[in-house]
């Protein structure tokens, strides 16, 4: 019995649409990363670009469980001395809120070269409905609106 190895002629790009209208950030982030990476194949390759483009919609209307909105900040440092900065989930959603399920979404790649690859060309992030993806027709991915 011998092992498949997938092929560059084999492989198969298909474009997703996802809906974050309600849905919990990291239920979705970690269905995402899924599609983006080809998990959800049976033709999966760790070390080849097997995964699929991904759209997400209504990215301003995700959600955040307990008192994450409150709580969680996301840090960057500007290369000072003592200069690191905070920046609170509650106004990164008001005027970045594609940024939350991008940085949500890296944090559950792999920490390569591939990784960062996937995640610069295969998904797409919206805050509002409209996306200008029609012309890919993409499948809906239907995620449940997660409990809390």
């Amino acid at each position: 019995m011998k092992t498949y190895t997938l092929k560059r002629a084999d492989l198969e790009h298909r474009w997703h649409l996802v809906d974050a209208d309600g849905v919990v950030l990291g239920r979705l982030a970690s269905r995402v990363a899924q599609l983006i990476r080809g998990k959800h194949k049976a033709t999966f390759t760790p070390h080849m670009d097997c995964g699929d483009y991904v759209v997400v919609i209504n990215a301003a209307k995700v959600r955040l469980t307990g008192r994450k909105v409150a709580q969680k900040a996301y840090f960057r440092h500007t290369g000072y001395m003592g200069h690191g900065r905070f920046t609170p989930v509650a106004s990164m959603l008001k005027s970045h809120p594609e940024r939350v399920i991008e940085k949500a979404v890296f944090g559950m790649l792999p920490k390569s070269t591939l990784g960062r690859q996937d995640l610069r060309r295969k998904l797409r992030v919206y805050a509002g409905p409209s996306h200008p993806h029609q012309g890919q027709q993409p499948a809906l991915v239907k995620l449940s609106k997660g409990e809390a």
